[in-house]
C-alpha cells in the first residue's frame, strides 16, 4: 500500500510546522512519550514516522525521525515514544530539557514501505527489539480502533522488564484473546510470567511466533537495531518465509 501524495493532507504534511508538547508520559525506564499537537493536523498511516527538528539560539539545527505510536484514528495528537540514547542530541533534549508547552518543529512522513492497514488483512508477524516496538503500537491501536480480528503475532525482545515499552497495554491486548498474541523475551533479566523467555531471539522463538497464527503470514515487519533486524529477518527466511513479504526498519542515534 502506498500513500496518496496528491491529497491535500499529504501536500501540507511535507512542510515543517510548529507542534506543541501537550503531555509527557513515562513508558519505561528509558523511554518517554511526547504527545504533540501540530498546528495543522496531518494524515498518516500505521507504521510511519514523523521528523522533528530542533533549532538552537545560534541557528544550529538537528533533526531525527521517530515512529508514531498513535493510531491514525486518534485525532490531532501525535505520540512519539523517544528513548534516551547516550550521545543522542535530540533524544537528550527531549529527556533533559523539554517541558509541556514547549514548541518544536515537525514534518509528517511520506512513503509507504513500513505500513499496515486493516484493509491489508492478515495474518501478520511483528518482530520488535527495544524501541522497535513503537511503530507496532500504531498498528495494534489501529487494529483495535477498527475492531479488526486480523491475526497478529508480536515477538518482542527487551533487555529487561523495566525497559518494556507500553508493557501494560500490550499485556492487556494479549488478554483480549481477539487474534493478537505475544511472544516475549528479556535478554538481560529474569522472566516474570510463565511462558516468557530470557534469551536473545532465535529460530525456536521465531517458530513459536509463527505457530501463534492460523496460517502463513501475509506480511512480516521487523524493527530494531541493525544487528537485531539482520538476525530477525534472516531467521524468518530460514523458517521458510519469503523475503518478498518481510519489511524492515532500523533505528539509531
Amino acid at each position: 500500500m502506498t500513500i496518496n501524495l496528491t491529497s491535500a493532507a499529504s501536500r501540507k504534511a511535507t512542510v515543517w510546522q510548529p507542534a506543541t508538547i501537550v503531555d509527557i508520559v513515562a513508558r519505561s525506564s528509558r523511554v518517554k512519550s511526547y504527545l504533540l499537537k501540530p498546528e495543522k493536523p496531518f494524515a498518516y498511516q500505521a507504521g510511519q514516522h514523523a521528523t522533528v527538528r530542533l533549532t538552537a539560539e545560534d541557528g544550529y539545527r538537528a533533526q531525527r525521525n521517530y515512529s508514531i505510536a498513535t493510531a491514525p484514528e486518534d485525532g490531532d495528537i501525535i505520540e512519539l515514544a523517544i528513548e534516551k540514547l547516550d550521545g543522542g542530541e535530540v533524544s537528550g533534549f527531549f529527556h533533559d530539557t523539554a517541558m509541556v508547552g514547549d514548541e518544536i518543529e515537525i514534518k509528517a512522513p511520506i512513503g509507504g514501505h513500513f505500513i499496515w492497514s486493516v484493509k491489508d488483512g492478515g495474518p501478520i508477524v511483528l518482530i520488535g527489539g527495544g524501541s522497535g516496538v513503537v511503530p507496532f503500537m500504531s498498528m495494534l491501536r489501529h487494529r483495535a480502533a477498527q475492531r479488526s480480528a486480523a491475526p497478529v503475532a508480536l515477538l518482542y525482545s527487551s533487555r529487561s522488564w523495566d525497559e518494556l515499552i507500553f508493557r501494560d497495554e500490550i499485556f492487556a491486548a494479549q488478554q483480549r484473546h481477539d487474534g493478537f498474541d505475544l511472544v516475549l523475551t528479556l535478554t538481560r533479566d529474569k522472566v516474570r510470567r510463565q511462558g516468557d523467555h530470557d534469551r536473545r531471539i532465535d529460530a525456536a522463538m521465531i517458530a513459536e511466533t509463527l505457530s501463534k497464527l492460523p496460517g502463513q503470514p501475509a506480511q512480516c515487519f521487523v524493527c530494531g537495531s541493525n544487528p537485531f533486524v539482520e538476525m530477525a529477518a534472516h531467521g524468518l527466511m530460514d523458517a521458510g518465509i519469503s523475503p518478498k513479504i518481510v519489511r524492515t526498519e532500523r533505528y539509531g542515534v
